[in-house]
Order: C-alpha cells, then structure tokens, then sequence
C-alpha cells in the first residue's frame, strides 16, 4: 500500500516550530539554535520525513536559468501594464547576470501541475514568484523542494516565502485619498482590488483608514483589477452620486472613465479620478495615479534571489518600497 507523503507541515507541527525554521534544517543553514535543530531533526527521523533534494543539487550543478512565475491568466499577463513594467525591471537586472529567464503562467491547476513536475525536475538555479493569490500551494511546494525564491508582494496569512520585495500599498492608497479630501471631494468611492491578493488588501485599508480619519462616508465596490471590473463598478456607483473614485489600478480607472464618460459626467468636474500603478494607461489618459516602482521591484527581486542563488545570508525578509502620488488632469 503507498503511503501519503510527509509534509513540511507536518514535520513542523510535530517539532512544535514553523515551517520556514525546518526548512532551514533541510537545507543546512546554520542560523538554527542546536535545541532547535534536535527538535526538527528528531522529528523528521519519527515521521520519516524524506525532503525533495532536487533544488540543492543546484550548488553543484547550475543551469544559469531562473523562472518567473505569474500566478494569474494568460489574458492577465498580456493586458495588464503592471507585469511589462516588472519585467523591464527583471531583465534589465538580469542581464548583468548572465543568466536566462524562463517565463511561466500558474493561472490553473493544470499549470500549476505541470510547472511542479518541472521545478521539481532541477531545471532552475530559482524562481521569482509574482502575483499570489490566497490559498495558493505552490509557495509551500517552493519551500518544500528548497527551491531559492523570491515573492513579489506579501502573502495573506503566513508569509511562506521569507524574502520578499512589495511597495507599501496601504500608504499609497491613503496619499490617493488625501489629495482627494484636500481638492474638497466628500463622496469619495472606491473600486478595490481583489480581496484574495494582499495588494487590494492593503489598497482598501489605506482608503478606509483615510476617510476614517476625515470624518467621511465610505462607497465600496469590488474589482479584480482589470479595466471590466472597473466599468462594472463604476455603473454601480454612479447610482450613489459619488463626486470622487479611488481605483486600486490604472485598468480599472480606465474603465470607470469610459463609463463616466458615456454617463455624461465631466471629469473631474462632476467625479474625480485617481488610480494606481502610474502605467502608460496613466500617462495618456491624464489620469492620476499612485505610482510605485514597478520596474526597481524587478530589479530588487533579481538582486535578492542572486544573492540567495550564492548562498548569502539575508539581514531583512522584507523590502518594502514607497509609492509618490502623480497629479494629473483627472483630479
């Protein structure tokens, strides 16, 4: 009869440590207590835990390939100008390092699956992972496989992956509203983000916490960021009389402009329009925009996992880069 797997999970709640901490015993660090590493060791010997060696084969053998990994639709990659921009940042970094990218799509579990199979496989010296959603196993199969990774943006939950590169999205959406009290609006809505991705997170509570503290009414609908989800929540607030709109992405204030526009509402006479990214969508419809560093996360993603890819020690788990307000005729 075959026998389940152990999990990394399952060594770590039996040693009484986190996941990350039995990780780092697999894989040899030595930034591990001596009672600590008894305990996972001791664990792993009861469960018979046997780690998927593959990754750290890597050391003796590097195939000067690394993987980036979107977590999102094909249809998402090709039309959102976020991940052009984050992709400028990581080539134009990797270069220097002579190193190939391979690009790949985890929006299904069938790619999911077949991506597994390959990573697993030893073909990477290691992965940049963008996009994630909550639930999402395959940064648990990362670190299960020992895999150097690095994650573009938080997790919701338990931070898995401990290296990280993010831009404060809570700051950034709470300047965007600010600029909009300080014009004088006092119907103020937004189009958030996905609740599954820490950035739409992060983006509503920065919104909440601003109209909280001016003493003003909240409007709220949900988008997904992209420019549908937008026009669908811009029809619904148009019913609230709403004279400003925060969008948690430039696509999505496209689409909330399309439709103000087909309402015959002047903008921004009548609405004000912020969005978020300061993309090229931004920049031609005059539209204002939070920007963050799309293209300097890329670099600092590249940097980061080079280093682990050596073996360097990291000081910090978290880089976490400030976004500016862009003011432009939209608002």
């Amino acid at each position: 009869m075959n026998r389940k797997r152990v999990t990394l999970d399952e060594v770590a709640a039996h040693a009484g440590v986190g996941r990350g901490t039995v990780s780092r015993v697999v894989n040899g660090a030595d930034n591990v207590s001596p009672e600590t590493r008894e305990a996972v060791e001791r664990a792993i010997a009861e469960l018979n835990y046997v780690p998927n060696h593959a990754a750290r084969s890597l050391a003796a053998s590097r195939t000067d390939s690394i993987a980036l990994v979107i977590a999102e639709p094909e249809e998402r990659l090709f039309s959102d100008p976020f991940f052009a921009g984050i992709i400028r940042g990581i080539t134009s970094e990797l270069t220097a390092t002579g190193r190939q990218l391979l690009l790949t799509m985890a929006g299904t579990p069938e790619e999911r699956a077949n991506l597994e199979g390959y990573l697993s496989g030893g073909h990477v010296d290691g992965v940049l992972l963008l996009s994630q959603h909550r639930d999402d196993p395959l940064p648990g199969f990362l670190v299960d496989i020992g895999v150097p990774t690095v994650q573009g943006g938080r997790s919701i939950g338990p931070q898995i992956v401990s290296q990280v590169v993010d831009v404060d999205n809570h700051s950034g959406a709470h300047m965007a509203v600010d600029h909009l009290v300080e014009r004088g609006r006092r119907r103020i809505a937004t189009i958030s983000g996905p609740m599954d991705m820490i950035a739409g997170l992060h983006r509503l509570g920065g919104y909440r916490e601003a109209l909280m503290l001016a003493g003003l009414p909240e409007f709220i609908v949900h988008g997904d960021f992209t420019e549908l989800s937008g026009a669908r929540g811009m029809r619904e607030l148009l019913a609230h009389d709403v004279d400003a709109v925060f969008a948690a992405s430039d696509l999505m204030a496209v689409g909330a402009l399309r439709v103000l526009a087909e309402a015959g509402r002047r903008v921004p006479q009548d609405v004000a329009v912020v969005g978020f990214d300061d993309s090229s969508h931004a920049q031609f419809t005059g539209l204002s925009s939070v920007h963050q560093p799309i293209e300097d996360m890329g670099r600092e993603m590249v940097r980061l996992l080079t280093s682990l890819i050596s073996g360097e020690r990291q000081s910090r788990a978290a880089l976490v880069l400030t976004p500016h307000l862009v003011i432009r005729e939209s608002s």
